[in-house]
């Protein structure tokens, strides 16, 4: 029994810091661990764009909308909006046909015009070879297009001269190009040597750099009179510009702070009426065994929200209704613990002889069970929206710490306590409902 007393105190203050931890870090203004809040809770803009896949063929629409999501994170990303989620769907559209859609969630941003400015419009970068023909007055010059588009390019930086000072030298614009792009631009460069190899942005050339030799490793560099404002200028658009596709904006809405606030006050709320409920109901009709589990579900939720803050989780009201949902399944798990005990207790064991067979006896329901909303919760994951994904992880984080709350911490608080003998005031403690004693 006082390995038992001695863990069941361990659990008690791992409880207690796990519940200092999460009061603290939400009451710190500074800390790094405060809740990451969906746009649900947090308020925000939601802006829907629609990709146009007409000029790119089906085999590589897939990837071009991969690439198309990484881009538009790079650009939310750069224009500092906190905590961005894109995504990207298939929606049905007119006619049975289809539209590939992205998804952009920005939490805090309630002005949809800041919103739509914060990403810009939305250019496609294409690079165009330049040729004069003729001579004097008469020379014409003409674009011509190549295959060379901002879907290849990986990075665009600014630079100085190696060993020299940014003060004493002119800034230059690097750009690098994935694998794909730099086995095109080897091909582009080694044939147009000499010639200019414009960079459009939107239809509008942003630079117009001459190929100066072939360059086979994906690497160039823009020289120029450039300044520093210009260089970083001209690297900013050819981040931001390299989209693989064009997208246009086709909806998007606006959810207040003082609604999300609504629904945190709301979840919280719901929560703990559900906790108090559940522990009430535990305790009365279980006695002892209730007011372990009860202490068992408090670690389990400080565990939970502790879970959620490191992670972090981005908690949305689906994943609040997850989290009280998990709760209930805790004290399922419980139940069928109790229950198993009771039947050994009625059958002349000693009282930790029914929590040790008891435990034994629960234990494949148990497994089994959350073994089945585990996969339940993966799949909703796996397969779910936005919505149900919030929802399904914050059930799959549940489903493993009540297994953790139910078959670990009761089993040690009950062994802490529960003597070897049966007597009177524990023949009441260990029963349950109107029955006075278990026989």
């Amino acid at each position: 029994m006082t390995r038992y007393r001695v863990w069941g105190v361990v659990a008690l203050v791992v409880g207690v810091l796990l519940a200092y931890f999460v009061w603290s870090t939400e009451a710190n203004p500074a800390s790094a661990y405060h809740f990451k809040l969906g746009l649900d809770l947090a308020g925000g803009t939601e802006l829907v764009y629609k990709a146009d896949m007409s000029q790119t063929p089906p085999a590589q629409r897939s990837g071009a909308l991969a690439a198309l999501q990484q881009v538009i994170e790079r650009r939310v990303n750069l224009f500092g909006v906190a905590e961005p989620l894109v995504e990207t769907e298939q929606a049905n559209a007119a006619l049975g046909t289809t539209e590939d859609r992205l998804i952009v969630d920005l939490p805090g941003v309630t002005n949809i015009s800041a919103a739509v400015a914060a990403l810009g419009q939305t250019p496609t970068l294409n690079f165009e070879l330049a040729t004069t023909t003729g001579a004097g007055a008469s020379s014409t010059v003409s674009y011509i297009p190549t295959p060379l588009t901002g879907e290849y390019l990986k990075s665009a930086s600014v630079q100085f001269a190696s060993g020299v000072s940014a003060t004493l030298s002119s800034p230059e614009v690097q750009i690098t190009f994935n694998d794909q792009g730099a086995k095109l631009f080897d091909q582009i460069t080694s044939q147009n040597v000499g010639q200019v190899l414009a960079i459009f942005l939107d239809g509008q050339p942003i630079s117009t750099p001459v190929i100066q030799e072939a360059i086979p490793n994906g690497t160039a560099v823009i020289t120029g009179n450039f300044t520093a404002t210009q260089a970083n200028d001209l690297a900013q658009n050819l981040n931001f510009g390299a989209l693989p596709v064009p997208i246009s904006l086709e909806s998007s809405s606006s959810i207040g702070p003082t609604l999300g606030a609504a629904a945190i006050a709301s979840g919280v709320v719901a929560g703990m009426v559900g906790f108090a409920i559940i522990a009430l109901f535990m305790i009365a009709w279980y006695r002892l065994p209730g007011v372990i589990a009860t202490v068992a579900l408090a670690e389990y939720l400080a565990l939970m929200l502790a879970v959620i803050k490191v992670v972090p989780v981005t908690l949305t009201t689906s994943g609040i209704a997850g989290l009280i949902i998990s709760l209930g399944i805790a004290v399922d798990a419980n139940v069928l613990i109790f229950e198993r005990m009771k039947e050994e207790l009625r059958k002349g064991e000693s009282p930790r002889e029914a929590v040790h067979i008891g435990f034994a006896r629960a234990w494949t329901a148990i497994r089994d069970g959350h073994l089945t909303m585990l996969i339940a919760g993966v799949i909703l994951f796996w397969l779910g929206t936005s919505i149900v994904q919030g929802f399904a992880l914050v059930f799959v984080l549940g489903v493993l710490a009540s297994f953790i709350s139910a078959v670990s911490l009761s089993r040690v608080f009950l062994l802490a306590v529960v003597p070897e003998q049966k007597t009177s005031f524990w023949a009441w403690a260990l029963g349950s409902g109107f029955r006075k004693t278990i026989n």
